[in-house]
């Protein structure tokens, strides 16, 4: 069958959103899928929606038959209060983060990635459509995975996305709470230390909905992305990264 891989999606008065999140889940053909949501108590209809769909869930989602919903909807303490809740609910091998307005590719995504399950990788990663609000795709995200990747990969930013990466569970930790925003950049950082083997999948995986939570406030993204280069990177390699950054830039 595969292993059981948790896909954890974050949401909030995502009403608007959550429809197309939830069914790129539910239209997996793999069939081995644990799928946990943490609502942080929506005031619309966001529950209401998500209870209707998996409710279909005998009749819909064929190829996912084992897939095993667990969903809690309280009062939070932010984005990553809720993802540390989520990973606490998960009990699969691997955990993949879905959030509301992001999908998964398409639905033979997680099938695919079957060869490197097989070679008990303890990270597979890939590249990302983005969209827009509309669902038109604008193309791929402009930093692009890297052939390979290791935890100093990311001195140079953010080369692959938060949506996709899939992580083993025994190697993900926490997201550390003292970050607002960037929390994820530090979280999978963290993660590819412990990781001994990473897989490219050379595949796109996600659809990634543009103009989310750090791209809101993008002035206070970048101080918390900084600071937490500089706690990995040391302050040289960091501020080395920075003046080339800008340069690059200032030259587009």
């Amino acid at each position: 069958m595969g292993p059981k891989i948790s896909i954890i999606t974050v949401c909030y008065n995502a009403e608007t959103l959550i429809e197309r999140t939830v069914r790129s889940i539910l239209n997996q053909t793999y069939a081995n899928i644990e799928y946990v949501i943490v609502d942080g108590n929506s005031t619309d209809k966001t529950m209401e929606i998500i209870r209707d769909i998996l409710s279909e869930i005998p009749v819909e989602t064929g190829g996912a038959p084992s897939l095993q919903p667990k969903i809690i909807s309280e009062p939070d303490n932010g984005i990553y209060d809720a993802m540390n809740k989520g990973l606490a609910l998960a009990t699969g091998d691997y955990v993949w983060f879905i959030n509301a307005g992001d999908e998964i590719y398409e639905p033979t995504t997680l099938e695919n990635l079957m060869p490197f399950f097989e070679q008990n990788a303890d990270v597979i990663y890939g590249d990302t459509v983005r969209v827009d609000d509309d669902r038109n795709v604008l193309g791929l995200r402009e930093k692009r995975p890297p052939k390979t990747f290791t935890w100093k990969t990311f001195r140079m930013g953010m080369m692959v996305c938060h949506q996709s990466i899939l992580i083993a569970k025994n190697i993900a930790p926490n997201y550390d709470l003292h970050y607002r925003i960037s929390a994820d950049i530090d979280w999978i950082i963290r993660a590819m230390k412990q990781a001994k083997i990473v897989c490219n999948s050379h595949q796109i995986l996600s659809r990634f909905l543009i103009g989310g939570f750090s791209k809101q406030r993008e002035k206070e993204s970048w101080k918390e992305r900084f600071a937490i280069m500089k706690k990995h990177y040391g302050l040289l390699q960091t501020l080395i990264f920075h003046v080339f950054i800008s340069v690059r830039f200032l030259f587009k």
